[in-house]
C-alpha cells in the first residue's frame, strides 16, 4: 500500500523521503505507547499502527534501490539493506533484555530507535529530487484502486518466481528460528538455564555470520555481475545448517546451525533485495511491486511457525527439520527458473 502511494506521490521534497518520515513518527510514537498500556484493545491498535509505520518506512526505502543506485553495484548497497536488517534482530534482542524488569523504558528505547531509523536514513542518503515537476496521478477512486492491482501473471513470470522463492525460504528460516529454544529445550533437552546459554551464543553466532555474509556477498555478486548463484548457494547453506541440528541433536548441532544456516542467510539477505529489483516488470511501480514482492517475507513469517507447530505436535521433529530443508530446496528451484537474471 505505502509502495504504491510513494509511487503516486508528487512532492517537492520528493516520492519516497515524505513517507519514510510520516512511517518514522508514526512507528516511534506507537511503538512506545504500545508498553504503556495494558489493555487488550489498546495494545492491539498500537501494535497495529506501529507496523503500519513500520512499513510506511520499509516500502518507500527498498524502492530506492530501484531509483537511485545503479544496477552495477546494487548488489553491494543491497548487502548493506540485508546486513541491517540481520545484524539488528540479535542486537535488538540483546538491548532488549537490558529492560526486561523495566518494560516501560524498554519501548521507549525502541521507540526513539525506530524514529531514528527512518530519520537517519533519510539524512544519510542523497537528497532526493523534487518529484513535483513529474505527471500528476489523476483519476478515481476506482483508478486508485486498479493502480493497487499485481502486474499480470502473462508479463511477469520472473516476478512471481521471485515471490514464490522468498515465500519458501522465509518460512523455513522462521520454522527453525522462532522455534530455537524449543528445540533447544524439548529436541536437544537442555534445561531453561542451559538454553539460555545457548540461545545466547547462536545469537552471537549468527549476527557474525551475518556481518561476513552480508558485506563479502553483496559485492562478489556485482563482481561477477549474478545474482542467481550467490541466491542459491544462500538457499543450500542454509538446508544444510537446518540439518545439522537434526542429525547432531546436541549443544553443537545448534552451534552449526548458527554458523551455516546463519552464513546462508545472510548471504541470501543481502544479494535477493538486488534480485527483486532486477525482476520488476515496471520500474515506474517500483514502490508497489516491492511491496508486494516483500509481502512474500510476512507471509513466510507469518505460515513458517504454524507449518512448525502444526507438524511437532502432530508428527514430532524429526519430521518438521525434513519439511524446513525441503522448503528451502523448492525456494532454490524457483530462483533457479528465473529466466531474466542471470
Amino acid at each position: 500500500m505505502f509502495g504504491n502511494f510513494s509511487d503516486r506521490s508528487r512532492s517537492r521534497f520528493g516520492r519516497r523521503t515524505p513517507w519514510i518520515v510520516f512511517g518514522a513518527v508514526l512507528g516511534g510514537v506507537t511503538l512506545f505507547l504500545t508498553g504503556t498500556t495494558h489493555n487488550a484493545v489498546l495494545l492491539t491498535i498500537f501494535y497495529c499502527a506501529c507496523m503500519f509505520g513500520l512499513n510506511c518506512m520499509i516500502a518507500p526505502l527498498v524502492a530506492v534501490l530501484s531509483d537511485r543506485v545503479p544496477s552495477g553495484i546494487r548488489g553491494t548497497m543491497s548487502a548493506f539493506y540485508g546486513a541491517g536488517s540481520t545484524i539488528g534482530t540479535p542486537i535488538g534482542t540483546m538491548i532488549g533484555a537490558f529492560f526486561i524488569e523495566n518494560l516501560t523504558a524498554g519501548f521507549a528505547v525502541a521507540g526513539v530507535l525506530m524514529f531514528l531509523g527512518g530519520i537517519v536514513a533519510v539524512i544519510i542518503l542523497p537528497k532526493e529530487q523534487s518529484a513535483d515537476f513529474l505527471p500528476k496521478e489523476e483519476g478515481s477512486f476506482k483508478d486508485v484502486l486498479v493502480s493497487f492491482r499485481p502486474p499480470k501473471f502473462a508479463g511477469a513470470h520472473d516476478f512471481y518466481k521471485a515471490f514464490a522463492g522468498r515465500f519458501c525460504m522465509l518460512m523455513s528460516y522462521q520454522m527453525i528460528n522462532v522455534y530455537q529454544l524449543y528445540i533447544i529445550q524439548n529436541y536437544i533437552g537442555q534445561s531453561v538455564k542451559e538454553s539460555a546459554v545457548t540461545v545466547s551464543v547462536v545469537a552471537m553466532l549468527m549476527m557474525v555470520m551475518s556481518l561476513v555474509g552480508s558485506f563479502i556477498s553483496g559485492p562478489v555478486s556485482d563482481l561477477i555481475g549474478r545474482r542467481k548463484a550467490p541466491v542459491v548457494v544462500a538457499s543450500v547453506l542454509f538446508a544444510i545448517g537446518i540439518a545439522m541440528p537434526w542429525l547432531i541433536p546436541s549443544t553443537l548441532g545448534m552451534y552449526l546451525f548458527a554458523g551455516i544456516a546463519g552464513l546462508g542467510y545472510a548471504v541470501y539477505s543481502a544479494v535477493d533485495q538486488a534480485l527483486l529489483v532486477d525482476v520488476l516488470p515496471n520500474k515506474e511501480e517500483a514502490g508497489k511491486d516491492l511491496g508486494i514482492l516483500n509481502m512474500g517475507t510476512t507471509l513466510g513469517q507469518m505460515c513458517g511457525p504454524v507449518i512448525m507447530s502444526t507438524i511437532v505436535v502432530s508428527l514430532g521433529y524429526n519430521f518438521a527439520f525434513p519439511t524446513a530443508i525441503a522448503l528451502a530446496i523448492i525456494g532454490c528451484f524457483f530462483i533457479m527458473a528465473i529466466k531474466k537474471v542471470k
